[in-house]
């Protein structure tokens, strides 16, 4: 498991919007995802069942257990000098 990273640059001055969480590695995911689905008001079981996961398996992603699938996109941007950025946005 990769060291733990801080979590998004999250203004506190009213009115000001919420500053992009940073993804430096692939176990920075999870702690991105679970400040996403909190802010949302999602349960796990209810963001799990949304998009057709498991309990189990977003779990182990929220709490930094990387899946081979992230390290490969991390180390593809890394090579390409890319670093990932999450903002919320309406769909």
């Amino acid at each position: 498991m990769g060291k733990s990273m801080p979590g998004p640059d999250i203004s506190k001055s009213d009115g000001a919007e919420e500053q992009p969480y940073r993804l430096y590695t692939a176990a920075s995911v999870g702690p991105a995802i679970r400040h996403y689905r909190k802010q949302a008001g999602l349960t796990q079981a209810e963001l799990a069942d949304q998009v057709g996961l498991t309990v189990t398996y977003l779990s182990r992603l929220e709490n930094g257990q990387e899946t081979e699938q992230l390290r490969r996109i991390v180390k593809l941007l890394k090579q390409l000098g890319v670093r990932m950025t999450l903002r919320h946005e309406d769909w």
